[in-house]
Order: C-alpha cells, then structure tokens, then sequence
C-alpha cells in the first residue's frame, strides 16, 4: 500500500531527492537561454548536479544519451537551436521544457507544441512519463485566485493531453499530472527581481527528475519547495535582489535537513 502522503512525507521527499542529487550528481544538459545560463548553472552546482550548457546537434548522438536529464529552455529561441532541441528531447532521456512566453509568436508557440510531442517514454515500472514541463507552463502568470484557478484547469488538460507532468508558478505553485494537484507556497516576492530564478528552478526541477525519474510528480514538487526555501533563508541577510542572487544559491549550496 501506498504510503499517505503527508506534509511530514512530503519534507522527507524533498530531502531524499535533494540528498541523491547530491550524492549522485546528476549530468544535466542545459539547452537554455542566454540571459539564464550563468544562474541555472551555478544552481545546479550549488544544489550537487552537473550541468552541461551543450546546445549542438552535432554532439547531442554521442553526449545526451549518457545525460541523467535534459532541460530547454525556449526563453531566447532561434531557429539555430532548433534541430537541437528536438533531438535532445527525442534521446530518451527525462527532459524538462520551459515553454517560456510561449504566445509572444507563432514560431514560439510552434516549437513548444512540437517539443511536448516528443515525450520521452515513461522509466521501467514508473506510472508517470520521464518529461516534466516547468513551473511557468502558463502562458501568463496568475495575477488573482480567479485566474490562478484557471491556470491550474488548464495546467491539468494539458497534463492529460501530454502525458506529462506540468507545473504552475505563482504565489503558491501547483503541480500536476492531470489528476493528482500539489502546491507549493515557498519562495519570496524579491525573488521575482532577480532574472532567470524560474529558468534556475526549471533546471533544478530536472536535476531531481534525473536522480530519481520514477515520480516526475514528487521531483516537480520538491524541487519547487527546496528552491524557494532557499530563497526563504537567503532572503535573511539581504539588501537587495543582487544580495538576494548570491544567498539564495549559497542557501542551496547548504541546505540540511
């Protein structure tokens, strides 16, 4: 039987994934904007995995199948990264996908509706799929309950319609996979002022997808509340979002349990 997942269960659950990405140190190819690779990076080594900002197609056969995980990011997309992109997510890896301002363009919404097609195939005796879209899967963020509540109605036709896990940022985070919905309320406001933490997160999202892909719905959700409560405790001895940059990622760096 299927252990209740509690609050209890669920702080047991982030520091189990947090501790394998740790002890295991997860290869993750970073296919990502240019504004965000810098601060994706240093999260991901803070947090214990091993990011590879490797976006040509010419290695993708022989590096990306070794990967743990994958993560695009179609923040500052071209049709250069394109072909990259989609082979990346076809390599049969756990891959993760920002979809990020997927209405600004045709081009734009194009290519995320063509990577979501590309699904890896769920791990061995997993109920789940190994691909988790990112906490900004929304096209527009949440600006009041209302429009919260609709964010996550569409989150979860989404879910079902991919196959995939699909998480909702805001002031507190939902993640689900079409039936199941978590929330996460961790986090601070300042943290919006610090560019690219939702592609840092996003990243760390398939950091734990990679340590454990066996439940993409529990490595959403942890990851979401370990980042943020990073921020949390980052936020104790700050001026301002550059102070804010530097200690949250130490605070990932020396999280305990």
């Amino acid at each position: 039987m299927d252990e209740e997942r509690t609050e209890a269960w669920w702080a047991r659950r982030a520091w189990a994934l947090l501790s394998a990405v740790r002890e295991r140190a997860p290869l993750v190819q970073c296919i990502t904007n240019l504004v965000s690779m810098d601060i994706a990076a240093n999260a991901l080594t803070a947090a214990g995995a091993s990011p590879a900002m490797l976006h040509s197609l010419r290695e993708i056969p022989d590096f990306t199948p070794r990967c743990d995980a994958v993560y695009i990011n179609v923040g500052t997309l071209s049709e250069d990264w394109l072909p990259s992109m989609r082979a990346a997510a076809s390599a049969g890896r756990p891959w993760v996908l920002d979809p990020v301002a997927a209405a600004a363009s045709g081009f734009r919404m194009e290519a995320c509706l063509q990577l979501l097609s590309r699904s890896a195939p769920p791990s061995s005796g997993a109920t789940r799929p190994r691909s988790s879209p990112s906490p900004r899967a929304q096209i527009t963020p949440p600006s009041s309950s209302h429009d919260s509540g609709e964010a996550l109605q569409a989150a979860k036709a989404l879910a079902r319609s991919s196959g995939a896990v699909v998480a909702v940022s805001g002031a507190v985070d939902f993640i689900t996979d079409g039936e199941q919905v978590i929330s996460a309320s961790n986090g601070v406001a300042m943290m919006q002022k610090i560019t690219a933490t939702g592609c840092a997160v996003t990243a760390l999202i398939a950091a734990f997808v990679g340590a454990d892909p066996s439940d993409a719905l529990a490595a959403a959700a942890c990851a979401l509340a370990i980042f943020g409560l990073a921020g949390e405790i980052g936020m104790e001895s700050v001026k301002g979002p550059a102070s804010l940059r530097m200690h949250l990622i130490d605070a990932l760096y020396g999280l305990d349990e």
